[in-house]
């Protein structure tokens, strides 16, 4: 049984959040990729800047002495969302659809976003410098331990409280997401275009308000993942920019263009990092006893060291490329 709650607590729980915010980066993703046919690199920067944009807020709140029962960073979450949103409307008014109007090719935008990454993380650091932050420098943050020794677990199972809220908080997104995107005339819209921009525009669709909508969705989403990231582990100006390649990997083995498909490809790369780090000795370790001497576990049996992490996105990325290049979902060729 400790076995068990140490594979829970290194692997299910660790899988599941890094999965939840691979999730939310890949939904914003695939979501601009759907409609405006092109990939954006600077999505790593709209989760670092709304993650800066809520911890400012939650440092005002501080400031201002208003305590809350739960950790500030999730309370001042929509307000954060509301101006990266508006943040990400103004970068694409200012930088994309001018290349769009122009006739730019996606390779064109695609490097435009890198570009625009640059720009954005170079501001970051002018005004925040290259330290690192924290959320929890003024509250702390709580832990819970599960007293599992009724079941004959000598370990707890821990699970920290924002480590809590963010599956919560991922869970009813995803369903809210799913209501507008089944539900709304806007969402069904937005999948009309996806499948046909052209089709959708002859049919009397606004595709302007699809494209502003779009991008109000993706901001708000990135400023999610960015800020629970943020309040997971710390805050800096490169926080998004390291993990922009597995949430890309998890878009295009969705599938690019699906947002069920982005959703279920970041669970599967974030429990696939989870897997590929774990040390199996800890669990398989009762098989010493009945292996001979020379094939006895070593002290650290994992399938990739943990600095190599990232690796694991890239080999699944290359398999899904080979075997199924529209992804889970079938989106578009990628």
């Amino acid at each position: 049984m400790t076995e068990l709650v140490f594979f829970t607590n290194q692997v299910i729980i660790s899988g599941l959040v890094l999965g939840c915010i691979y999730a939310l980066g890949a939904v914003g993703i695939t979501l601009i990729f759907g409609i405006l046919r092109f990939a954006h690199f600077a999505h790593s920067e709209l989760m670092t800047g709304g993650a800066f944009i809520a911890f400012l807020l939650a440092s005002a709140f501080a400031a201002w002495g208003i305590t809350t029962p739960i950790p500030t960073g999730f309370v001042v979450l929509p307000i954060a969302m509301v101006i990266t949103a508006i943040l990400s409307l103004g970068i694409d008014k200012g930088f994309y659809a001018p290349l769009r109007k122009r006739g730019a090719k996606p390779v064109t935008l695609l490097i435009a976003s890198i570009g625009v990454t640059l720009m954005v993380q170079g501001l970051i650091r002018l005004f925040f410098g290259a330290g690192s932050y924290s959320f929890f420098e003024t509250e702390t943050k709580d832990v819970f331990r599960i007293d599992l020794s009724a079941l004959g677990s000598t370990r707890p199972l821990v699970i920290t409280e924002p480590q809590v809220f963010m599956i919560v908080v991922t869970f009813v997104s995803v369903l809210a997401l799913h209501f507008f995107l089944t539900r709304s005339r806007l969402g069904k819209a937005m999948r009309a275009m996806a499948d046909n921009a052209d089709l959708a525009q002859v049919s009397g669709i606004n595709t302007a308000l699809v494209v502003r909508v779009t991008w109000i969705v993706a901001g708000a989403l990135a400023c999610m993942a960015g800020t629970m990231l943020a309040l997971d582990v710390t805050l800096k100006p490169d926080l998004a920019f390291n993990i922009i390649i597995p949430i890309f990997a998890a878009a295009i083995v969705g599938g690019l263009g699906q947002a069920y498909g982005a959703i279920a490809g970041g669970l599967l790369i974030g429990f696939a990092e989870s897997l590929a780090v774990f040390n199996w000795t800890m669990v398989l370790r009762p098989l010493n006893g009945v292996l001979p001497d020379w094939l006895q576990l070593p002290a650290t049996l994992a399938l990739v060291p943990t600095e190599y992490k990232l690796t694991v996105a890239f080999v699944i990325l290359v398999v899904v490329l080979l075997v199924r290049p529209t992804g889970i979902f079938k989106g578009a060729s990628s």
